[in-house]
């Protein structure tokens, strides 16, 4: 991420110094070479700002840090240092399950940008509400489709704890049916309790470690 921002950087200087060059220098452009320095001023360096920047910016929006960056998920923030196992995202977070500095990316791959063309048109109405409209209580956000077992397999499948748990093993159908996504890893009695940002105010905390 500083690399990025390093040559974006880069990128911007020299095409306003070049910018500069050209715009106060006009005699410059009169040759041939001083029409391809005004080129590479004016159109190249600024569209090779605009590819860093836009690579820059989506790298950064896969971290953590910039996912509760909005207030309105400060509480979802909250739940991953519940002092509870029962919240999965916690349980995940808390032991290293998914890498902390991209914890929500890890588990929400198909969120808006990072989605398909549906993802991306909701991540476009979610800044349309974040700056001109109303965000909703943290408690009413939810998802917009059923949660993909995918995000839980891409990890877990194939490994021991996964296949020789008794839940898993107690129908010889409940696998297969879980990589189909038939049986959601998120049913009542399973995996159901996530955030459970509503319940925050009755919860403790953990603190890890300095």
């Amino acid at each position: 991420m500083i690399r990025g921002d390093v040559l974006l950087a880069g990128f911007l200087l020299s095409a306003t110094a070049l910018a500069l060059l050209v715009g106060f220098s006009r005699a410059v452009t009169r040759s041939r070479s001083g029409k391809v320095l005004a080129f590479v001023a004016l159109f190249l360096f600024p569209a090779l700002a605009l590819g860093e920047g836009f690579s820059a910016h989506m790298e950064r929006a896969q971290s953590t840090a910039f996912c509760l960056s909005c207030h309105v998920m400060e509480n979802h923030g909250r739940s991953l240092w519940a002092d509870d196992s029962g919240y999965l995202a916690a349980a995940h977070f808390q032991n290293n399950r998914v890498p902390r500095d991209r914890a929500c990316y890890t588990c929400h791959t198909d969120y808006a940008m990072f989605g398909g063309i549906r993802s991306k048109m909701r991540g476009l109405r979610h800044l349309y509400v974040h700056y001109l409209g109303t965000e909703p209580p943290p408690e009413q956000i939810k998802l917009y489709e059923p949660y993909n077992n995918r995000e839980c397999l891409h990890c877990h499948d194939g490994g021991r704890k996964f296949l020789e748990r008794s839940a898993h093993t107690r129908t010889p159908d409940a696998i297969p049916q879980m990589r189909s996504n038939a049986l959601s890893c998120l049913s009542s009695r399973c995996h159901d309790t996530v955030h459970d940002v509503a319940s925050l105010a009755d919860a403790t905390f953990w603190k890890a470690p300095q």
